[in-house]
């Protein structure tokens, strides 16, 4: 069985970035790589799940509709009370919620990463299973009140 091992950055501020995925995510400091231009972070599944790697200013993350990566989604707890702990630790530490949505299967919080890439922090719905039914998925998608 295939499951996402992890996931590769390029960042312009390393510690600008290290910052957010710590303090926003919840991931940890594995290790520094490259000379300190690189860390590892993890959620404890694995080694890493993060790899952000310094490469300083450069043109960022498209925007709009087009073809690549739209965002990245990390799962931060199993509870309503984890995601409004991380919105407040959001508003917090200064970061602006760009949205906020109820999939049915998941509730959500969208914002940005330092350097523009999209990032959703979610917890499921422990009232929906996913293995038993596919109901949701053509559920729309409605707002969040957290």
């Amino acid at each position: 069985m295939a499951e996402l091992g992890h996931v590769v950055l390029y960042v312009r501020d390393l510690q600008q970035s290290l910052d957010f995925y710590t303090s926003i995510v919840g991931l940890a400091l594995q290790g520094r790589i490259f000379n300190n231009r690189a860390t590892l972070l993890t959620g404890g599944r694995t080694h890493h799940e993060l790899l952000l790697i310094e490469v300083g200013d450069a043109p960022g993350p498209l925007e709009g509709r087009r073809i690549g990566l739209y965002h990245v989604g990390w799962k931060i707890g199993e509870s309503l009370t984890d995601l409004r702990e991380a919105r407040q630790r959001i508003c917090e530490l200064g970061y602006q919620l760009d949205g906020q949505s109820d999939h049915t299967i998941s509730q959500s919080l969208y914002l940005r990463d330092p350097d523009g890439n999209e990032v959703e922090l979610y917890v499921d719905d422990p009232g929906v299973d996913w293995r038993e039914s596919t109901s949701w998925m053509e559920a729309p998608v409605k707002p969040l009140k957290l």
